[in-house]
């Protein structure tokens, strides 16, 4: 079992970066896909990006392409989102997950990260 916790959010204006923390604890992690998500109020949960286990592979939305990076360091537990240029319709509540058999299946509480324009 995994458990993840994220941390790093905040407010922010238009056209500037954040990086979010994945903490994750379980004997499994370096054996997990872990990814990111986000909530926009009103709106369903969206797929941004996931890193597979090696931190070899990477695969992200279109939507956050080319501003977005994905990392982990598995000595330590830890994912992270850096996340550059961001819009106002970057606002969102931001979860990280743990995918175990082909489902993402360990979430954390979610971190908020709201852009101002």
């Amino acid at each position: 079992q995994v458990q993840v916790v994220e941390s790093g959010g905040g407010l922010v204006q238009a056209g500037g970066s954040l990086r979010l923390s994945c903490a994750a604890s379980g004997r499994t992690f370096s054996s997990n896909v872990m990814g990111w998500f986000r909530q926009a109020p009103g709106k369903e949960r969206e797929f941004l990006t996931a890193i597979a286990q090696s931190g070899i592979y990477t695969y992200y939305a279109d939507s956050v392409k080319g501003r977005f990076t994905i990392s982990r360091d598995n000595a330590k537990n830890m994912v992270y989102l850096q996340m550059n240029n961001l819009k106002p319709e970057d606002t969102a509540v931001y979860y990280c997950a743990a995918q175990e058999a082909g489902g993402w299946n360990y979430w954390g509480q979610g971190t908020q990260v709201t852009v101002s324009s």
